[in-house]
């Protein structure tokens, strides 16, 4: 099987592991970076070009794009899908899960339990909005922002007011969300694969700080889910149309509670905390998906 790796930097973790695996396990991979593909949009034979040369056809493909270059990434992602391969994570789904309002309203109408949540645009609405979550303390959001990064806990109600006037004055788009108090700054990443949680870990914000992100340096160890923050997982990552995500949960009085779901996981803090081969099982699910005749599931 021929495999593309969609990324911008091969030398990352989750690129390396991916890479190493497919090769073990007998296919071809390269790592093709999605900024240096161009593309002929063309109804009778639709082509990727990258560095020169017309690409070959591929059997699967592998979107590790980051969220910067979103917009050029699904293009190529969704050039790839014309051209027939099969895309470990549609380009549709990615482009819902980097939506944070969009994938907590589809998530809402399914009935899937999440935090609280604001969205408003008008600045004479800033009261209620507070209101609306709970008061304060209360976390604003940047709808786009990743990794931890455009996210701020206000512990009071003046502070929480001088934060969406400063990220308004930015003219970003915010979500204000309840503060869970009782999850004490920790939450559970799961890993999905198709229908299955093939992994968890239970993520702790640093010292200081209520970011559990390992990027922000938070600690995590591998943690014991329960039958119903599995199903919860599963139901998250299906609704987005995703066949991979990391689905963050925190655990609050009141059941598990979605908190926002990843189309594109590092492997890295997942694989080194509770030891399994997490790209070896994403090279597997390809090997029995990625077949002659199959169809997009959300249409393109």
């Amino acid at each position: 099987m021929k495999i593309a790796i969609l990324s911008c930097d091969e030398a990352l973790y989750s690129c390396r592991r991916l890479l190493e695996t497919a090769s073990e396990r007998g296919h071809q991979a390269e790592v093709i970076d999605p900024l240096s593909c161009y593309m002929n949009i063309n109804p009778a034979s639709p082509c990727v070009h990258y560095h020169g040369r017309q690409l070959p056809y591929f059997d699967a493909v592998i979107p590790r794009i980051g969220a910067a270059i979103t917009f050029y990434g699904m293009a190529v992602l969704r050039q790839f899908e014309m051209c027939g391969s099969y895309p470990f994570n549609e380009s549709l789904a990615i482009t819902r899960a980097r939506d944070k309002l969009r994938s907590m309203q589809l998530m809402a109408r399914q009935g899937i339990d999440l935090p609280v949540t604001g969205f408003a645009h008008s600045p004479d609405d800033t009261q209620d909005l507070i209101e609306m979550v709970g008061g304060a303390p209360l976390v604003v959001k940047l709808v786009e922002g990743t990794q931890g990064i455009g996210v701020v806990l206000a512990e009071t109600r003046q502070a929480a007011e001088s934060v969406i006037d400063a990220f308004r004055g930015l003219k970003a788009h915010i979500l204000v969300q309840e503060f869970i108090k009782e999850a004490h700054g920790r939450d559970i990443r799961c890993f999905v694969i198709g229908d299955e949680v093939v992994a968890a870990i239970e993520r702790e914000a640093k010292e200081g700080d209520f970011r559990s992100n390992l990027h922000r340096g938070g600690q995590a160890r591998a943690v014991v889910i329960t039958p119903q923050e599995r199903a919860v997982a599963v139901k998250a990552a299906n609704t987005l149309g995703l066949d991979v995500a990391g689905v963050d949960i925190l655990r609050a009085k009141r059941g598990p509670l979605v908190m926002e779901v990843n189309a594109s996981p590092g492997l890295e803090g997942i694989e080194s905390t509770t030891g399994l081969n997490i790209a070896g099982m994403i090279i597997s699910w390809l090997e029995e998906q990625a077949r002659p005749g199959f169809s997009l599931k959300t249409g393109g």
